[in-house]
């Protein structure tokens, strides 16, 4: 066994030969090559012949910010984006993605789904390798698919089996109301009824919900519990929570989770397989920046494997080596494939690949490091406020929140809208969240210090 080393475009690269196992025809690629220049190298790597590990290098802030289109403010100037929690800006690559597909389209119509690299078929699996990294997964736990709540109903209507006192479902009181609106309809499903069987934790005085107490509800109600459906963050704090934590005190009282990654994934770094969470879905417009109505995706734990419950079947998670013999009976793929219901989206799955190319290079465990977190910065610049206008709702522990600060106006809505709408004015594109919540997520692959600095003087100016 040798080892090499090299550096590349962002990627310290670790080759590791083992001599007596090359029995190959192809070619065995330089140290220039990059993953995905050539079929070779993806077929000895994946034979395991040659073992070649790209470990993205540690980020600095706007280290990607050439990479992505901002929007124009005045002739000559961007507008300070900080609404990456809400819709990602758009990768350049990501265009040239969609393109690529449109003219395979126009050259190979149907033929598409089994020409090209990759083709149509099977197109998704590009992508897992850079999912796998983001959620923390195994081989086989993760697919791009769906969207976040249709994903939802789908690993419900699997995980959520009540069976006599073992009912309810518990949620975060306040959850994104397509949450609520999804679990309220799963126990309809069930001739259950949202008032008795919906359990919604309460936040604290400080609108935060402890981890200990999330831990505790679900030991003191497990005999109750038949599901635990929890966020990574919390959409209007900005809370993140202790995943691990709550995903052991489920485990341990035989409690089915599941998590609503939407403003955790590429924001937080996850591990859903040590964790053991039974399943996860996540969209990818926002931190991922794949765009309006992108294309989501699953996670399920792979002691779920061969999952023999109930599921809501599609021929798109039927066994490949069968699915063509349009046979009458279901033959799911193992994994968590065979949760797909309908045939891939291409171009929406395109966009996604683009999106997912920075991620390539983007350590999502350096987003935690000091160089990278711009919230902090801007959390210096509110308590340095004359009259301390803001409260920030955030939790400032940065184990405790990702790069979004939901900021609470003292003065009520009506100050706090007009504040909302004279820094829109100046060029700063955020969200208002009702009453009075203005929400900013500095995202460090494109934003940077310039913007936090920019963004602290027009606050000030705006508060006035």
């Amino acid at each position: 066994m040798q080892a090499r080393s090299a550096r590349r475009n962002g990627f310290e690269l670790e080759v590791e030969v083992e001599f007596d196992l090359i029995k190959t025809d192809h070619t065995a690629p330089t140290m220039q090559s990059t993953p995905g220049d050539d079929d070779s190298f993806a077929r000895i790597w994946q034979h395991g012949v040659i073992q070649f590990h790209w470990k993205p290098t540690t980020m600095k802030a706007a280290q990607f910010r050439q990479r992505f289109a901002f929007p124009r403010h005045g002739e000559d100037g961007e507008k300070i984006y900080f609404c990456g929690n809400s819709l990602g800006l758009m990768p350049d690559a990501a265009r040239r993605r969609v393109e690529l597909e449109m003219e395979r389209w126009a050259d190979l119509a149907v033929d598409g789904h089994f020409r090209g690299d990759p083709a149509w078929l099977g197109y998704h699996r590009q992508l897992e390798d850079v999912l796998m990294r983001l959620t923390g997964a195994a081989p086989g736990e993760t697919v791009a698919m769906g969207a976040l709540t249709v994903n939802l109903h789908l690993l419900m209507t699997s995980f959520y089996r009540p069976d006599g006192t073992r009912r309810k479902i518990l949620i975060e009181k306040g959850a994104f109301p397509s949450d609520r609106y999804a679990v309220a309809s799963q126990l309809r499903l069930h001739g259950l009824d949202p008032a008795t069987d919906l359990v919604e934790l309460e936040p604290g005085d400080d609108g935060l919900i402890e981890d200990a107490r999330i831990a505790e509800t679900i030991a003191t109600r497990a005999d109750e519990l038949a599901l635990v459906l929890w966020p990574g963050v919390q959409y209007a704090t900005g809370q993140r929570f202790d995943m691990e934590m709550i995903c052991r005190a489920a485990r341990d009282n035989g409690v089915p989770l599941g998590l609503d990654l939407a403003h955790a994934i590429g924001n937080v770094p996850l591990r859903l397989h040590d964790w053991g969470a039974d399943f996860a879905a996540w969209c990818s417009y926002k931190y991922l920046n794949a765009g309006p109505g992108a294309v989501a995706g699953m996670f399920v734990h792979e002691r779920h494997a061969d999952f023999t419950g109930p599921r809501l079947a599609g021929w798109w998670g039927h066994d490949e080596e069968t699915r063509f013999l349009m046979g009458p009976d279901f033959e799911p793929i193992r994994g968590a494939e065979g949760w797909q219901v309908s045939g891939a989206p291409i171009l929406n799955l395109a966009a996604l690949a683009g999106a997912l190319d920075v991620y390539r290079e983007a350590d999502i465990d350096s987003l935690q490091d000091s160089d990278t977190d711009l919230a902090a910065r801007i959390a210096d610049t509110v308590h340095a406020l004359p009259g301390e206008p803001l409260e920030i709702v955030t939790p400032l522990e940065r184990t405790r929140r990702g790069c979004q600060l939901s900021l609470r106006v003292r003065a009520g809505r009506d100050s706090g809208r007009a504040a909302f709408d004279r820094l829109q004015a100046d060029g700063v594109v955020g969200d208002w969240r009702e009453p009075d919540i203005i929400r900013v997520a500095p995202n460090p692959l494109y934003n940077s210090i310039q913007d936090v600095d920019r963004f602290g003087e027009i606050l000030t100016r705006s508060l006035r």
